[in-house]
Parts: C-alpha cells; structure tokens; sequence
C-alpha cells in the first residue's frame, strides 16, 4: 500500500506520459509526467554539477575528491520524520538512490512501471512537493546510477531492455543500448565516468564504452540472471556480482582471459543471490540470499565467509530485500518482512537495533545510504522515506 495519504507528500494519483517511450531518444518535455514545471530541478542539478566540477575539476577521476564519506553515527538518533515521507511514482518502486551530493537531499528512484521519478526533499513547499516524474520506460526500472564526478547524467535499466541515459544538459532521455532481454543491473566503477557495466537474465556482463558508443564483448559469468553488479572503492578493478544460481562472485578485471575475468572467490547460498556488495573500505562483501541468511566475506583476500540468519524471504509481488551498507565497515540496514529496518552488527554477526516508524506502511525491500551525508537513509516501498540523525 501507498505511504499514508495524510501525512506523504507527492504524487496524490497516478501519472501517464504524454508518449509511449520508443526506440531513440526521448525529450524530457515529452516523458515528463508532472503537472508543474520541472524547469526547477533541471536548474538545480545544473548549479549543482558546475559546483562540484569547479571543486573536483570536470569528470575528472584523479582529483582526489572524495567519492563517499565515511564515518560512524549514533545508531538511536536515526528518526523518519512525517515530512520525509512522499509519494514519488505510482506503484512499487525497485530501485532508490540518493543523489551523490552534499548540496542538496534529491532522492532517485525507479517504478514498476518504468517512471524514473525525483524528490527534492529540500523543495517540499514547492509546486509538486519537490516531486519531478518521467517515464521513458515500458517496464520496471532495475537500475539507477548518477556517477559523481557527471552529476548531469543519470542512467537507468528497465526490464523492456532499454539502457537510457537522462542527458540533463541536453534534456534529452538517450538511447544507448536495446536487447530483446531484460537488462536487470547496472554499475559504474568509481573512478570511470566513460563506462558503464549492465547484466541481462541470462548471466551475461556486458560493458558500455562511451568512447567506442557501443557495448563491448560480454562475458558469460552466471548460469542465470545476474542480480547486481558493484565495485570496490578499495581496489576499482575488483567486481561483485549476485545471481539467482544461487552464487554471488568476487572478480579480478585485470585479469581478463577469452571468455571471462579472473574468478576470486565465490559464495554460495541455497537459493538466489538478490545483492552482493562491498562495505565502505571495500574490504568486505554483504551478499543477500532468499534463503533466509545475510553473508559476509572478509579476511585480506576474502577467504572467510559467514552467514547470518536473517528472514529476508518475501511474499510474491514483493521485492526481494536487499541488504547495504551504512557509513563504515561496521553495520548493514537491510528491510524486514514486518515493516521495520534492522541493523545488523559485522562484529556481533547480528541484528542489533530495530528503526520502526508509524509512518512505514509496506516492506522497505529498497535502502541506500547517502554517499555523501553520514546518517541519512532512503527506503523504497510504494513511497520514499528518508531517515535522518536527528
């Protein structure tokens, strides 16, 4: 069910665009779905990104700026405030991220129904609440990435097997790469804007090379659908993937024979891998399974792994829950069939700390931690919340 209509800001009913996405580019103007303007959030990124570029230098990975903040927080001073509540699209919504900035809290997320939809949660008493919604997909959108050093571009995958990216200088939704199948992650490594890694249903990686404007070769590294795909921070060339064959991966991509990288370390789980991904320092690996455990790999070369009991399992049209990170090595938030975030403790190997709210009225199976603010959280259901220290 929606976030409760009296207290969420935000969409108060569904949207349709104006035109059915098609195979190319699509306007803003045309997917945009909003009854106000969205001239305001366009204006917004574009101030923003020409002040991150005069700090870090413009798409410049070498600049030593930061990419994620790190540091502990008072686990009991997390609060979902009523107004950090909002209904972003229509429907569920499979993927959350936060915009990676420090000038502003801008909310991403993606819906079953192929809307990329944004929440300005700074620009609530605006027209709209701060609510900017597009559709340029057919399906369910399964990936969402702004990288921080190209603030104006925002890519997105979507199940109909388009790969677009939302040019926000140009106003343009672009068209990159169609398949016949699902496109069910993506992933950028951290210190390269020119390429972008996606994964079908069919266990295949490909990579999108802006240079060269195509896909590169692909290579074939699960029996299934490849779930996520996420980078080291420690290390960029190291990469994680999960899949419903039940493994999740760790590989090396300096080390690439004819068919595939370096295989490092794989985890197994008795059923579907949902997640897998590295911890802040990038020295350890969080895999979520739907067989009810949350497994951790660690050790200098990831040769201890342990699993944690966890009821992660979720009823039919619910998606699966995934396990992330906070702002260190020490805990991971991860949604709970009961409508509550638990914290779980890397040292104690459990669950230590429970966020419950009133306001959360489904399964918040989507989080993801502000990259750039320590202490605040996004969780996804059929609404947007956002949790702060107080």
């Amino acid at each position: 069910m929606p976030p409760d209509a009296s207290i969420a800001g935000g969409l108060k009913k569904a949207k349709t665009p104006k035109l059915k996405p098609t195979l190319g580019p699509i306007t803003m103007k045309d997917a945009y779905c909003g009854d106000a303007t969205d001239q305001n959030l366009i204006e917004t990124i574009m101030g923003v990104s020409k002040n991150s570029q005069l700090y870090s230098g413009d798409e410049n990975e070498n600049s030593g700026h930061p990419i994620r903040v790190s540091g502990c927080i008072d686990l009991g001073s997390l609060r979902l405030e009523p107004e950090n509540v909002a209904r972003v699209v229509p429907g569920r919504i499979p993927m959350v991220r936060f915009f990676p900035s420090t000038d502003m809290k801008l909310v991403v997320v993606g819906s079953e129904f192929g809307h990329v939809g944004f929440w300005n949660v700074d620009a609530r008493n605006e027209d709209g609440d701060g609510i900017y919604l597009y559709q340029p997909h057919l399906g369910p959108v399964t990936g969402i990435v702004i990288h921080p050093y190209s603030l104006t571009k925002v890519y997105s995958s979507c199940y109909d097997g388009f790969l677009r990216l939302m040019d926000i200088e140009k106003e343009m939704f672009l068209l990159l790469y169609s398949s016949n199948d699902a496109i069910v992650s993506i992933s950028q490594r951290p210190n390269d804007v020119k390429s972008l890694y996606f994964a079908g249903a069919q266990g295949i990686v490909n990579m999108w090379d802006e240079r060269a404007g195509k896909a590169l070769t692909p290579w074939v590294l699960h029996e299934e659908r490849i779930n996520t795909i996420d980078f080291s921070t420690n290390n960029t060339n190291i990469m994680a993937t999960s899949s419903s064959d039940g493994t999740a991966c760790i590989w090396d991509l300096r080390f690439v024979d004819a068919v595939k990288p370096k295989l490092l370390k794989t985890v197994s789980h008795n059923r579907a891998v949902q997640s897998a991904c590295f911890s802040p320092s990038g020295s350890c690996l969080a895999t979520t399974g739907s067989d009810d455990k949350v497994g951790l790999v660690t050790g200098a070369n990831f040769e201890d792994t342990s699993m944690i009991h966890y009821q992660n399992s979720t009823l039919r049209g619910i998606f699966s829950i995934r396990a992330i990170w906070g702002w260190d090595d020490s805990y991971l938030f991860v949604g709970s069939v009961k409508m509550e975030v638990h914290v779980i403790s890397t040292a104690r190997r459990t669950s230590i700390r429970t966020l419950r709210s009133p306001h959360i009225s489904a399964i918040p199976s989507r989080l993801d931690a502000h990259p750039c603010e320590i202490g605040m959280l996004a969780g996804a259901a059929y609404g947007g919340y956002m949790w702060s220290t107080c």
